[in-house]
């Protein structure tokens, strides 16, 4: 049996879509800039915030008004962020058995560290071991070294831990860490996309973790 589970955040466990969509489509107006619809929106997510805005302004811009864009995203981003997001149906439950099997759960995001937290603690109180994400000087997934670090901080080792999320990304996060990896369905990319990165399983509801966890 597994020890513990490594999750991503947005697409995973919170379903975070709309509210980033909103925060990004108020930044592109305040620069004067095309807005974006959802679905372009969830083909920018899963790289990080910094990725997220260079994907959804212009071409154009250089890069003075790129951080100037993503300033004023993240801070709409602040405000923003607990909207409309919500956990995925399923994932309270998933989280609530780990726990009453002494199993560990940590997130890593490639969301800003402040944000992943916040987003945590307010959505799974203390269901989580450890939730990290992206830092200053800290690469971002699919870079193994959050990983390793996370499961180092949980004194667990590579073989008893499996990491579960929703993109491409986190598949080969995983591979580059040395785990097992599971791809979701609920999320924001398709089962074409997961299996074509090779995720060692494709569930498509949060309890099918609490058996692959036992085998």
């Amino acid at each position: 049996m597994y020890k513990a589970v490594i999750f991503d955040l947005d697409g995973t466990l919170l379903d975070t879509l709309e509210d980033l969509a909103d925060s990004v489509n108020e930044m592109l107006r305040k620069f004067s800039c095309p807005e974006r619809t959802i679905e372009e929106i969830r083909s920018f997510v899963g790289n990080g915030m910094k990725k997220l805005v260079e994907r959804s302004v212009s071409e154009d811009f250089d890069k003075k008004q790129l951080v100037s864009a993503y300033e004023f995203f993240r801070l709409s981003y602040s405000r923003n962020m607990r909207n409309k997001t919500h956990p995925y149906d399923g994932i309270i439950t998933c989280l609530e058995e780990l726990k009453a099997r002494g199993i560990k759960t940590v997130v890593t995001s490639n969301k800003n560290d402040d944000a992943v937290k916040n987003l945590c603690r307010e959505y799974f109180g203390d269901l989580l071991t450890l939730s990290v994400g992206a830092k200053e000087g800290v690469p971002s997934k699919p870079n193994p070294e959050m990983v390793i670090s996370a499961m180092r901080e949980i004194g667990a080792e590579k073989e008893e831990c499996i990491f579960v999320g929703d993109s491409d990304t986190d598949i080969l996060t995983a591979k580059n860490a040395g785990l097992k990896s599971v791809g979701v369905l609920w999320g924001f990319r398709n089962r074409e996309i997961l299996e074509k990165a090779e995720a060692d399983f494709v569930i498509s509801h949060p309890c099918e973790i609490i058996s692959i966890v036992k085998s």
